[in-house]
C-alpha cells in the first residue's frame, strides 16, 4: 500500500484545483486561500501547516517569502515544502532562493517543474515534471506522493539550471506567439526552439546551473508546451505583442523580463533573441520590422 502522507495546499488556483485532483483519495489533503471564494471555507494555516508532511505552494512566486517565513516556525523537521512558482519575485529571486533564504539547512524544499497544464491535469491527461530538492532522499518522497497518478516525475539535482529553464522559457514563449500572430512559419518556429534552447542553455549555466540542464522537462519540455499550446496564455501575449498592443501585457514572461533589467541578473544584450523579446514586449512598436532585422542580422546569415 502506498504510504498517505498529510498535504497541505496553499492557493486553490488552477494549480492548486489540479492537485487537488491528482492527490484526493490517496493522501489526507488540506487546502488553504488567502482570498477564498463565498463557498469555499479553507484551513487555517497555522493550524493545518504544523502537521503537514508535505507542503504544495501552489502559489506565484511573490508571495513565497511572506508565507515561507511564517509558516517556518510550526514546520516539523520531516515536513518537505515544494513549489511549483514559474517566477521572480520583487527581488529577483526564484522560489528556490527564496526558500534557501528563509528555511536554509532547516527545512526540506523542493521544486516541481515542467508540462503540467491545470485543464489537462484535470480532465484525466497525463502530466510530466522534474523533480529538485534540497536533499535528494526528499526526491523518492516526491515520487511516492505522485505514485498511481498520471503526473510522472524524474528527478535531477540541478535546481538552478530546472528554477532558471522553466522562468526563462515563457520569455521565449513570447517569441513564437509573436511569429504565429506574423504568419511568419513552421520554419521559423523551428529555428526559434532551437535558438531558444541554445540561448537558455548559456543563460542557466551563467545563473549557476548545469549545461544541458534545458533540454529536460522544466526547459524543453515546458517550452514546447507553453510556445504551442492553443490555450497558452504566453503564447497569446505573444500575439499581442505582433499587433502592437499594450494593454493588458501581463504575465510572469512580462514581470520576469522586467525583474532581470531591473536587478541586472544578466546582461540581456549577449543573447540576441532574448534582447528582441525584451524590446519588442518593452516598445512594441514596428514588430514585423524587428523581426526581419533580427532575422537578417549579419550573425545569423553568417552562422
Amino acid at each position: 500500500m502506498t504510504k498517505q502522507f498529510k498535504v497541505l495546499i496553499l492557493g486553490y488556483g488552477e494549480m492548486g484545483h489540479a492537485m487537488e485532483y491528482l492527490l484526493r483519495g490517496q493522501h489526507h489533503l488540506d487546502i488553504w486561500e488567502k482570498y477564498p471564494q463565498d463557498n469555499y471555507q479553507p484551513v487555517l494555516l497555522a493550524d493545518t501547516a504544523t502537521n503537514a508532511d508535505i507542503i504544495l505552494f501552489c502559489l506565484p512566486v511573490n508571495p513565497h517569502q511572506e508565507i515561507a517565513r511564517q509558516i517556518a516556525p510550526l514546520l516539523q523537521p520531516h515536513c518537505l515544502c515544494l513549489s511549483i512558482a514559474k517566477g521572480l519575485d520583487e527581488a529577483g529571486k526564484t522560489a528556490a532562493q527564496i526558500f534557501a533564504d528563509v528555511f536554509g539547512e532547516h527545512q526540506l524544499y523542493g521544486l516541481l517543474y515542467g508540462p503540467m497544464i491545470s485543464e489537462e491535469i484535470r480532465a484525466g491527461h497525463y502530466a510530466f515534471a522534474q523533480v529538485g530538492c534540497s536533499k535528494t532522499d526528499s526526491n523518492a518522497t516526491v515520487k511516492t506522493l505522485f505514485s498511481g497518478t498520471r503526473l510522472y516525475t524524474e528527478t535531477t539535482s540541478d535546481i538552478s539550471g530546472i528554477s532558471w529553464s522553466v522562468i526563462l522559457k515563457n520569455v521565449y514563449a513570447l517569441a513564437f506567439g509573436m511569429a504565429d500572430e506574423l504568419h511568419l512559419g513552421d520554419n521559423t518556429r523551428g529555428f526559434l526552439a532551437v535558438t531558444a534552447l541554445q540561448e537558455l542553455d548559456k543563460i542557466v549555466r551563467g545563473m549557476g546551473g548545469q549545461a544541458g540542464s534545458p533540454y529536460h522537462l522544466a526547459g524543453l519540455g515546458d517550452l514546447v508546451t507553453t510556445a504551442t499550446s492553443e490555450g497558452s496564455h504566453h503564447h497569446e501575449l505573444g500575439r499581442m505583442l505582433a499587433r502592437e498592443e499594450s494593454q493588458g501585457i501581463e504575465g510572469e514572461g512580462i514581470h520576469t523580463l522586467k525583474m532581470v533589467e531591473k536587478h541586472h541578473l544578466f546582461n540581456k544584450t549577449n543573447y540576441l533573441l532574448y534582447n528582441l523579446i525584451h524590446d519588442i514586449a518593452t516598445a512594441p512598436h514596428n514588430v514585423q520590422k524587428q523581426f526581419d532585422a533580427y532575422l537578417n542580422h549579419e550573425y545569423l546569415r553568417s552562422e
